[in-house]
């Protein structure tokens, strides 16, 4: 049985993240994307309404629903702006999910369960100053002294940076596996914001996502207990990689809806603009900017509910996730161009948002795998030159009892 039909739960998400976007952030987007102001209160409200536990289950503090659902948020968050989307990406998933996955029971409740219900913020350390794609090139540590570790590093282009609360460290416990580059020598670590040693601070003049907080922090001797170990020492990077496959999932998710919007904003516009005596719309090479456009929204949203759908049911989805966040992240920012060639002079202006949406869909193009790393994967994938490999955890297949009955009823047609 091959069902594409959203849930009526499904399509009651869909409306309340709809509709909370266009109430509290699309009337004031453009005043806080030029001034580059982050909006504090807007991580409050998506706390309160459940966002940000929405597929972590109910016994951690979450909402309890599915990977469709969280992509169902991400999309409408994008549509309206990304930094909302953004928010979902580095707190929902990749960190309360990785301590979902990896976390000792202690560890989420001390942590996940306020996550889940915004009582607190988190975020995700991976990239340094001299280390993006190349994650074995950082040169963070930690050393153990006796019931602690001492931490020192700098992390770079943290989303939620100088706002969150606790941060995901990802950092080197090896010194000679650091040194023949070897990632069995990484490990990682819960930090605090309030532990000495701490301090972080935000970068300005970014091309776009201006309305998001996007920072650095910097860790100097920084003593946490040793329970802040997610895993086991040398784990670190098999978890960094896990996260980043459900980060991946959320950006894809999210770049579907700029382009929709960018489709929206395009055929608003063509139906009112006129020239030549008729709306421009009526213009063939505007109708076929238009057609890709929803042709390209119609085939990422399929490749996000294939990811969600084997998330869903436990299943290896490093592939899937991974074409997912590659097509929806190029066409996103295809789509944003054309809306601006399509909106002509105004377009080149912020008096519309398409040119926001091109600015917003760069970045995504960069973080949680470049499009050219993506590229590469899916030609590995198809050589036979890569292979998926269990990871030592992978999400159970979903517990929701309508994933439950949704997987019966395939296993019974």
């Amino acid at each position: 049985m091959i069902d594409f039909e959203l849930t009526d739960d499904h399509k009651a998400i869909r409306e309340t993240v709809r509709e909370f976007a266009q109430r509290e952030v699309a009337p004031y987007i453009k005043e806080w994307d030029e001034r580059q102001h982050f909006e504090r209160g807007i991580l409050d409200k998506m706390g309160e309404l459940g966002f940000l536990g929405v597929c972590i289950p109910e016994e951690y503090g979450g909402a309890g629903f599915d990977y469709i659902s969280l992509g169902i948020v991400c999309e409408e968050l994008e549509a309206v702006d990304t930094f909302m989307r953004v928010i979902m990406s580095v707190h929902t998933g990749l960190n309360s999910l990785t301590l979902w996955a990896w976390g000792t029971e202690e560890q989420k409740q001390k942590y996940l369960v306020p996550q889940a219900t915004g009582a607190k913020i988190a975020t995700y350390g991976l990239t340094e100053p001299g280390a993006g794609s190349d994650v074995i090139g950082a040169r963070s540590t930690a050393r153990r002294e006796g019931a602690e570790y001492v931490l020192n590093g700098e992390k770079m282009w943290i989303s939620l940076g100088d706002v969150a609360d606790n941060f995901l460290f990802f950092c080197w416990t090896d010194e000679e596996k650091r040194k023949a580059r070897d990632h069995s020598g990484m490990s990682c670590f819960i930090v605090e914001r309030s532990m000495p040693g701490f301090t972080s601070g935000t970068i300005h003049g970014k091309l776009g996502i201006r309305a998001g907080n996007t920072g650095y922090f910097s860790l100097q001797d920084v003593r946490v207990p040793k329970e802040n170990m997610i895993g086991n020492e040398g784990e670190g990077f098999k978890i960094a990689m896990f996260a980043l496959e459900q980060g991946r999932y959320t950006v894809a998710a999210g770049a579907t809806g700029i382009i929709r919007a960018a489709r929206d904003a395009s055929i608003a516009y063509a139906n009112t603009r006129e020239t030549a005596g008729v709306t421009i719309g009526h213009h063939q090479l505007v109708k076929q900017k238009i057609a890709e456009m929803h042709a390209d929204y119609e085939m990422t949203r399929l490749l996000c509910l294939q990811a969600g759908y084997l998330k869903n049911i436990g299943k290896i989805n490093v592939r899937e996730t991974s074409l997912a966040k590659w097509q929806a992240t190029t066409r996103s920012e295809k789509a944003a161009s054309m809306a601006i060639e399509i909106h002509g002079a105004n377009g080149y202006t912020n008096d519309y948002p398409v040119e926001r949406y091109l600015r917003n869909s760069k970045a995504a193009i960069i973080y949680e795998g470049t499009r050219d790393i993506h590229t590469v994967m899916q030609a590995d994938f198809a050589l036979g030159l890569r292979k998926e490999k269990q990871a030592r955890i992978t999400l159970p297949p979903y517990q929701a009892k309508e994933a439950v009955e949704r997987r019966e009823a395939i296993a019974a047609d």
